[in-house]
């Protein structure tokens, strides 16, 4: 089975211009991610998918392989159109953020188990255990709920599911925290990315803005896998200077 891992990577960013090509650790930020895809076990191309030239360049440079798409209303439609013309012969499909440098390449090979461990699932994700009321308070953090076997049932916005008679602070102060936070990683099989990207959004999706709600509205399967930590996402000024400390630390000779 071809595995493809790709990363949409625009050059423009509302709250953190151009973020994909910062370089004060001495490389560009896409290619922290880059190197963190192609360090996969079951990855068997890494394609960045750039809005831009410059990005197109960028990455060349340091001798990953780029494809220059036209204009997407968002990173899976990116990812379609690489789909369409450049894997023909894949037979899954990840979605890779661009601005999560400090990926685990052991959570990109977990995805890629749940795909092949059954032909059911037409997509496959991540989610962790919120061990933070503030984090399952925040509007921005995805909340997934999943079925025994795994299966997702609902990804929302709010804090989902609901604690009816206790303070959630309570349930996750006694380690039993029911909440999961997705994580913006995804695995399709081919056939189903491009039904998937041909659709309108759907009314859920309207709403919640979640494009993966389109997907179960569909009557899809979404397998969702738990790992234990995320990847900090770079978004602001703030992340990428945090980012660069930690570079800064990690390359500092022992003592």
């Amino acid at each position: 089975m071809r595995t493809v891992g790709i990363i949409p990577a625009r050059l423009e960013s509302s709250r953190l211009p151009r973020k994909l090509l910062l370089a004060e650790t001495g490389k560009p930020l896409i290619q922290y991610t880059w190197e963190a895809a192609c360090r996969s076990m079951r990855i068997d191309e890494v394609i960045v998918a750039a809005d831009s030239p410059e990005i197109v360049d960028a990455v060349r440079a340091f001798g990953g392989r780029c494809e220059l798409t036209g204009d997407h209303p968002s990173g899976t439609d990116r990812i379609a159109e690489i789909a369409k013309r450049c894997c023909e012969h894949a037979d899954l499909l990840l979605n890779i953020q661009g601005d999560e440098p400090e990926l685990d390449p052991s959570a990109i090979d977990r995805l890629i188990e749940l795909m092949l461990a059954s032909p059911k699932p037409e997509m496959a994700t991540l989610a962790t255990p919120i061990l933070d009321e503030q984090q399952l308070a925040d509007s921005s953090c995805t909340k997934v709920v999943c079925a025994e076997d795994g299966r997702a049932l609902y990804f929302s916005r709010c804090p989902i599911p609901h604690c009816r008679d206790r303070q959630p602070a309570d349930v996750i102060a006694n380690g039993e925290s029911p909440w999961k936070l997705h994580l913006g990683i995804y695995a399709y099989r081919r056939d189903f990315l491009l039904e998937f990207t041909e659709r309108p959004p759907s009314p859920l999706e309207k709403l919640e803005k979640l494009e993966q709600l389109r997907a179960l509205e569909m009557g899809a399967a979404i397998r969702v896998g738990i790992v234990q930590h995320s990847a900090a996402g770079i978004d602001t000024p703030d992340d990428y200077r945090k980012f660069v400390a930690r570079q800064s630390g990690s390359q500092r000779p022992a003592a």
